[in-house]
């Protein structure tokens, strides 16, 4: 054999062994570019303030895509059987209708599944205690939650990178080169677009959000409860005393923002400390997050431990079965003498208002369907 040939024979050779010596490159995709076009808020009435969305995580078509991809994914989960979704169904208000859900092992949670809804205008923690600073550390403590669907980050990522995964790999990696620009599944990207996406989801076309812009009327039963809603409770004045119940439930979202004990046990019978857990602080013994109140006739059931069934149960409560200890709201202690005094048509009055505070449209709405169909 010629010697040139021969030595041309051996240089290919070396090449493709040093080649095949090499690490795979970086994923780039094969039919995905990064895509930062932006995502707008879908709101329907502009009853809502505007949002203080984080400026390092600018909502995107595609980061809200993948989140809505891997809210639906059950691999995120140990076993494949369960997803983000799984306790947060939307036809219930992206929340849980059972007392307290059920993990991969069969194991149940101690609180109940909170709705996912308007968490953009959420800016004091995240559950009931508050132990998730922003939501894209939120999204993925459940993943990881023995109780809950008790996986490993590692894992997921794993998952997500195989070819295994329900033929998907293409599907996952190209999402992820269209929503972040370096493409990368790892944990920081998954959190990202999970708070993304729920972070979407919005609420604002209620009955109610059509009478504030004029659209809509409420009826006689519905405007006294509303008056009694927003009313001030005044012990001195019983016939024009109001629930109050805007102390807390407050502004267009029907919440503060804020963590109070709202009187549903006695200091001796606190089994759950809520938001001290986090901060050690004796004065948040059994104070836990005050939750908007927009959808929640379907909700239920109510409270941080489910424990009221019922709107009726949870408007008794207020009005004349409140426990005192010594971190209870104060607004709600200066009550404990009369009660709110609402008789029953005043609270069947009040239950029809928050019916209006019901949306459709958001508990339909195709965009935060699951992907998978």
């Amino acid at each position: 054999m010629n010697f040139f040939k021969l030595q041309n024979i051996f240089f290919i050779g070396a090449v493709i062994l040093l080649a095949s010596c090499k690490k795979d490159p970086p994923y780039v995709g094969e039919y995905a570019e990064y895509d930062n076009a932006p995502y707008s808020l879908k709101l329907t009435n502009n009853t809502l303030p505007v949002p203080n969305l984080p400026a390092d995580n600018l909502l995107t078509i595609e980061k809200v895509k993948l989140g809505r991809m891997l809210f639906y994914e059950k691999a995120l989960s140990k076993d494949g059987s369960m997803a983000c979704a799984s306790c947060h169904l939307q036809e219930d208000g992206f929340s849980d209708s059972d007392q307290f859900s059920e993990g991969v092992d069969g194991l149940f949670g101690a609180r109940q599944a909170m709705a996912v809804v308007n968490l953009a205008w959420n800016e004091n923690g995240f559950f009931w205690d508050g132990r998730a600073e922003l939501l894209r550390h939120q999204s993925v403590l459940p993943i990881q939650d023995p109780l809950e669907m008790n996986e490993t980050l590692e894992n997921v990522i794993a998952k997500l990178e195989t070819k295994e995964l329900y033929s998907l790999q293409k599907i996952y990696k190209d999402q992820f080169v269209r929503a972040f620009e370096n493409g990368a599944i790892n944990e920081l990207n998954i959190s990202l677009a999970l708070e993304a996406f729920m972070m979407s989801i919005v609420s604002d076309d209620s009955k109610y959000d059509r009478y504030l812009v004029g659209t809509a009327t409420l009826t006689d039963s519905e405007e006294r409860g509303r008056e009694l809603f927003f009313g001030e409770y005044n012990e001195f004045f019983p016939e024009t005393s109001g629930a109050d119940c805007a102390h807390c439930h407050t502004g267009t979202n029907f919440e503060n923002d804020k963590y109070i004990n709202n009187g549903l046990d006695s200091e001796v019978d606190f089994t759950d400390l809520g938001r001290y857990d986090v901060t050690e602080d004796d004065a948040d013994k059994a104070k836990f997050k005050v939750t908007s109140l927009r959808n929640i006739a379907q909700t239920g059931p109510y409270m941080h431990d489910g424990r009221f069934n019922t709107l009726e149960e949870v408007v008794n409560h207020y009005n004349g079965e409140l426990h005192s200890s010594s971190t209870l709201d104060p607004a709600l202690a200066s009550t404990m003498g009369t009660g709110l005094m609402l008789d029953a048509d005043e609270i069947a009055d009040l239950i029809a208002f928050l019916h209006t505070l019901t949306d459709e449209t958001y508990l339909n709405n195709a965009d935060y369907k699951t992907p998978f169909q």
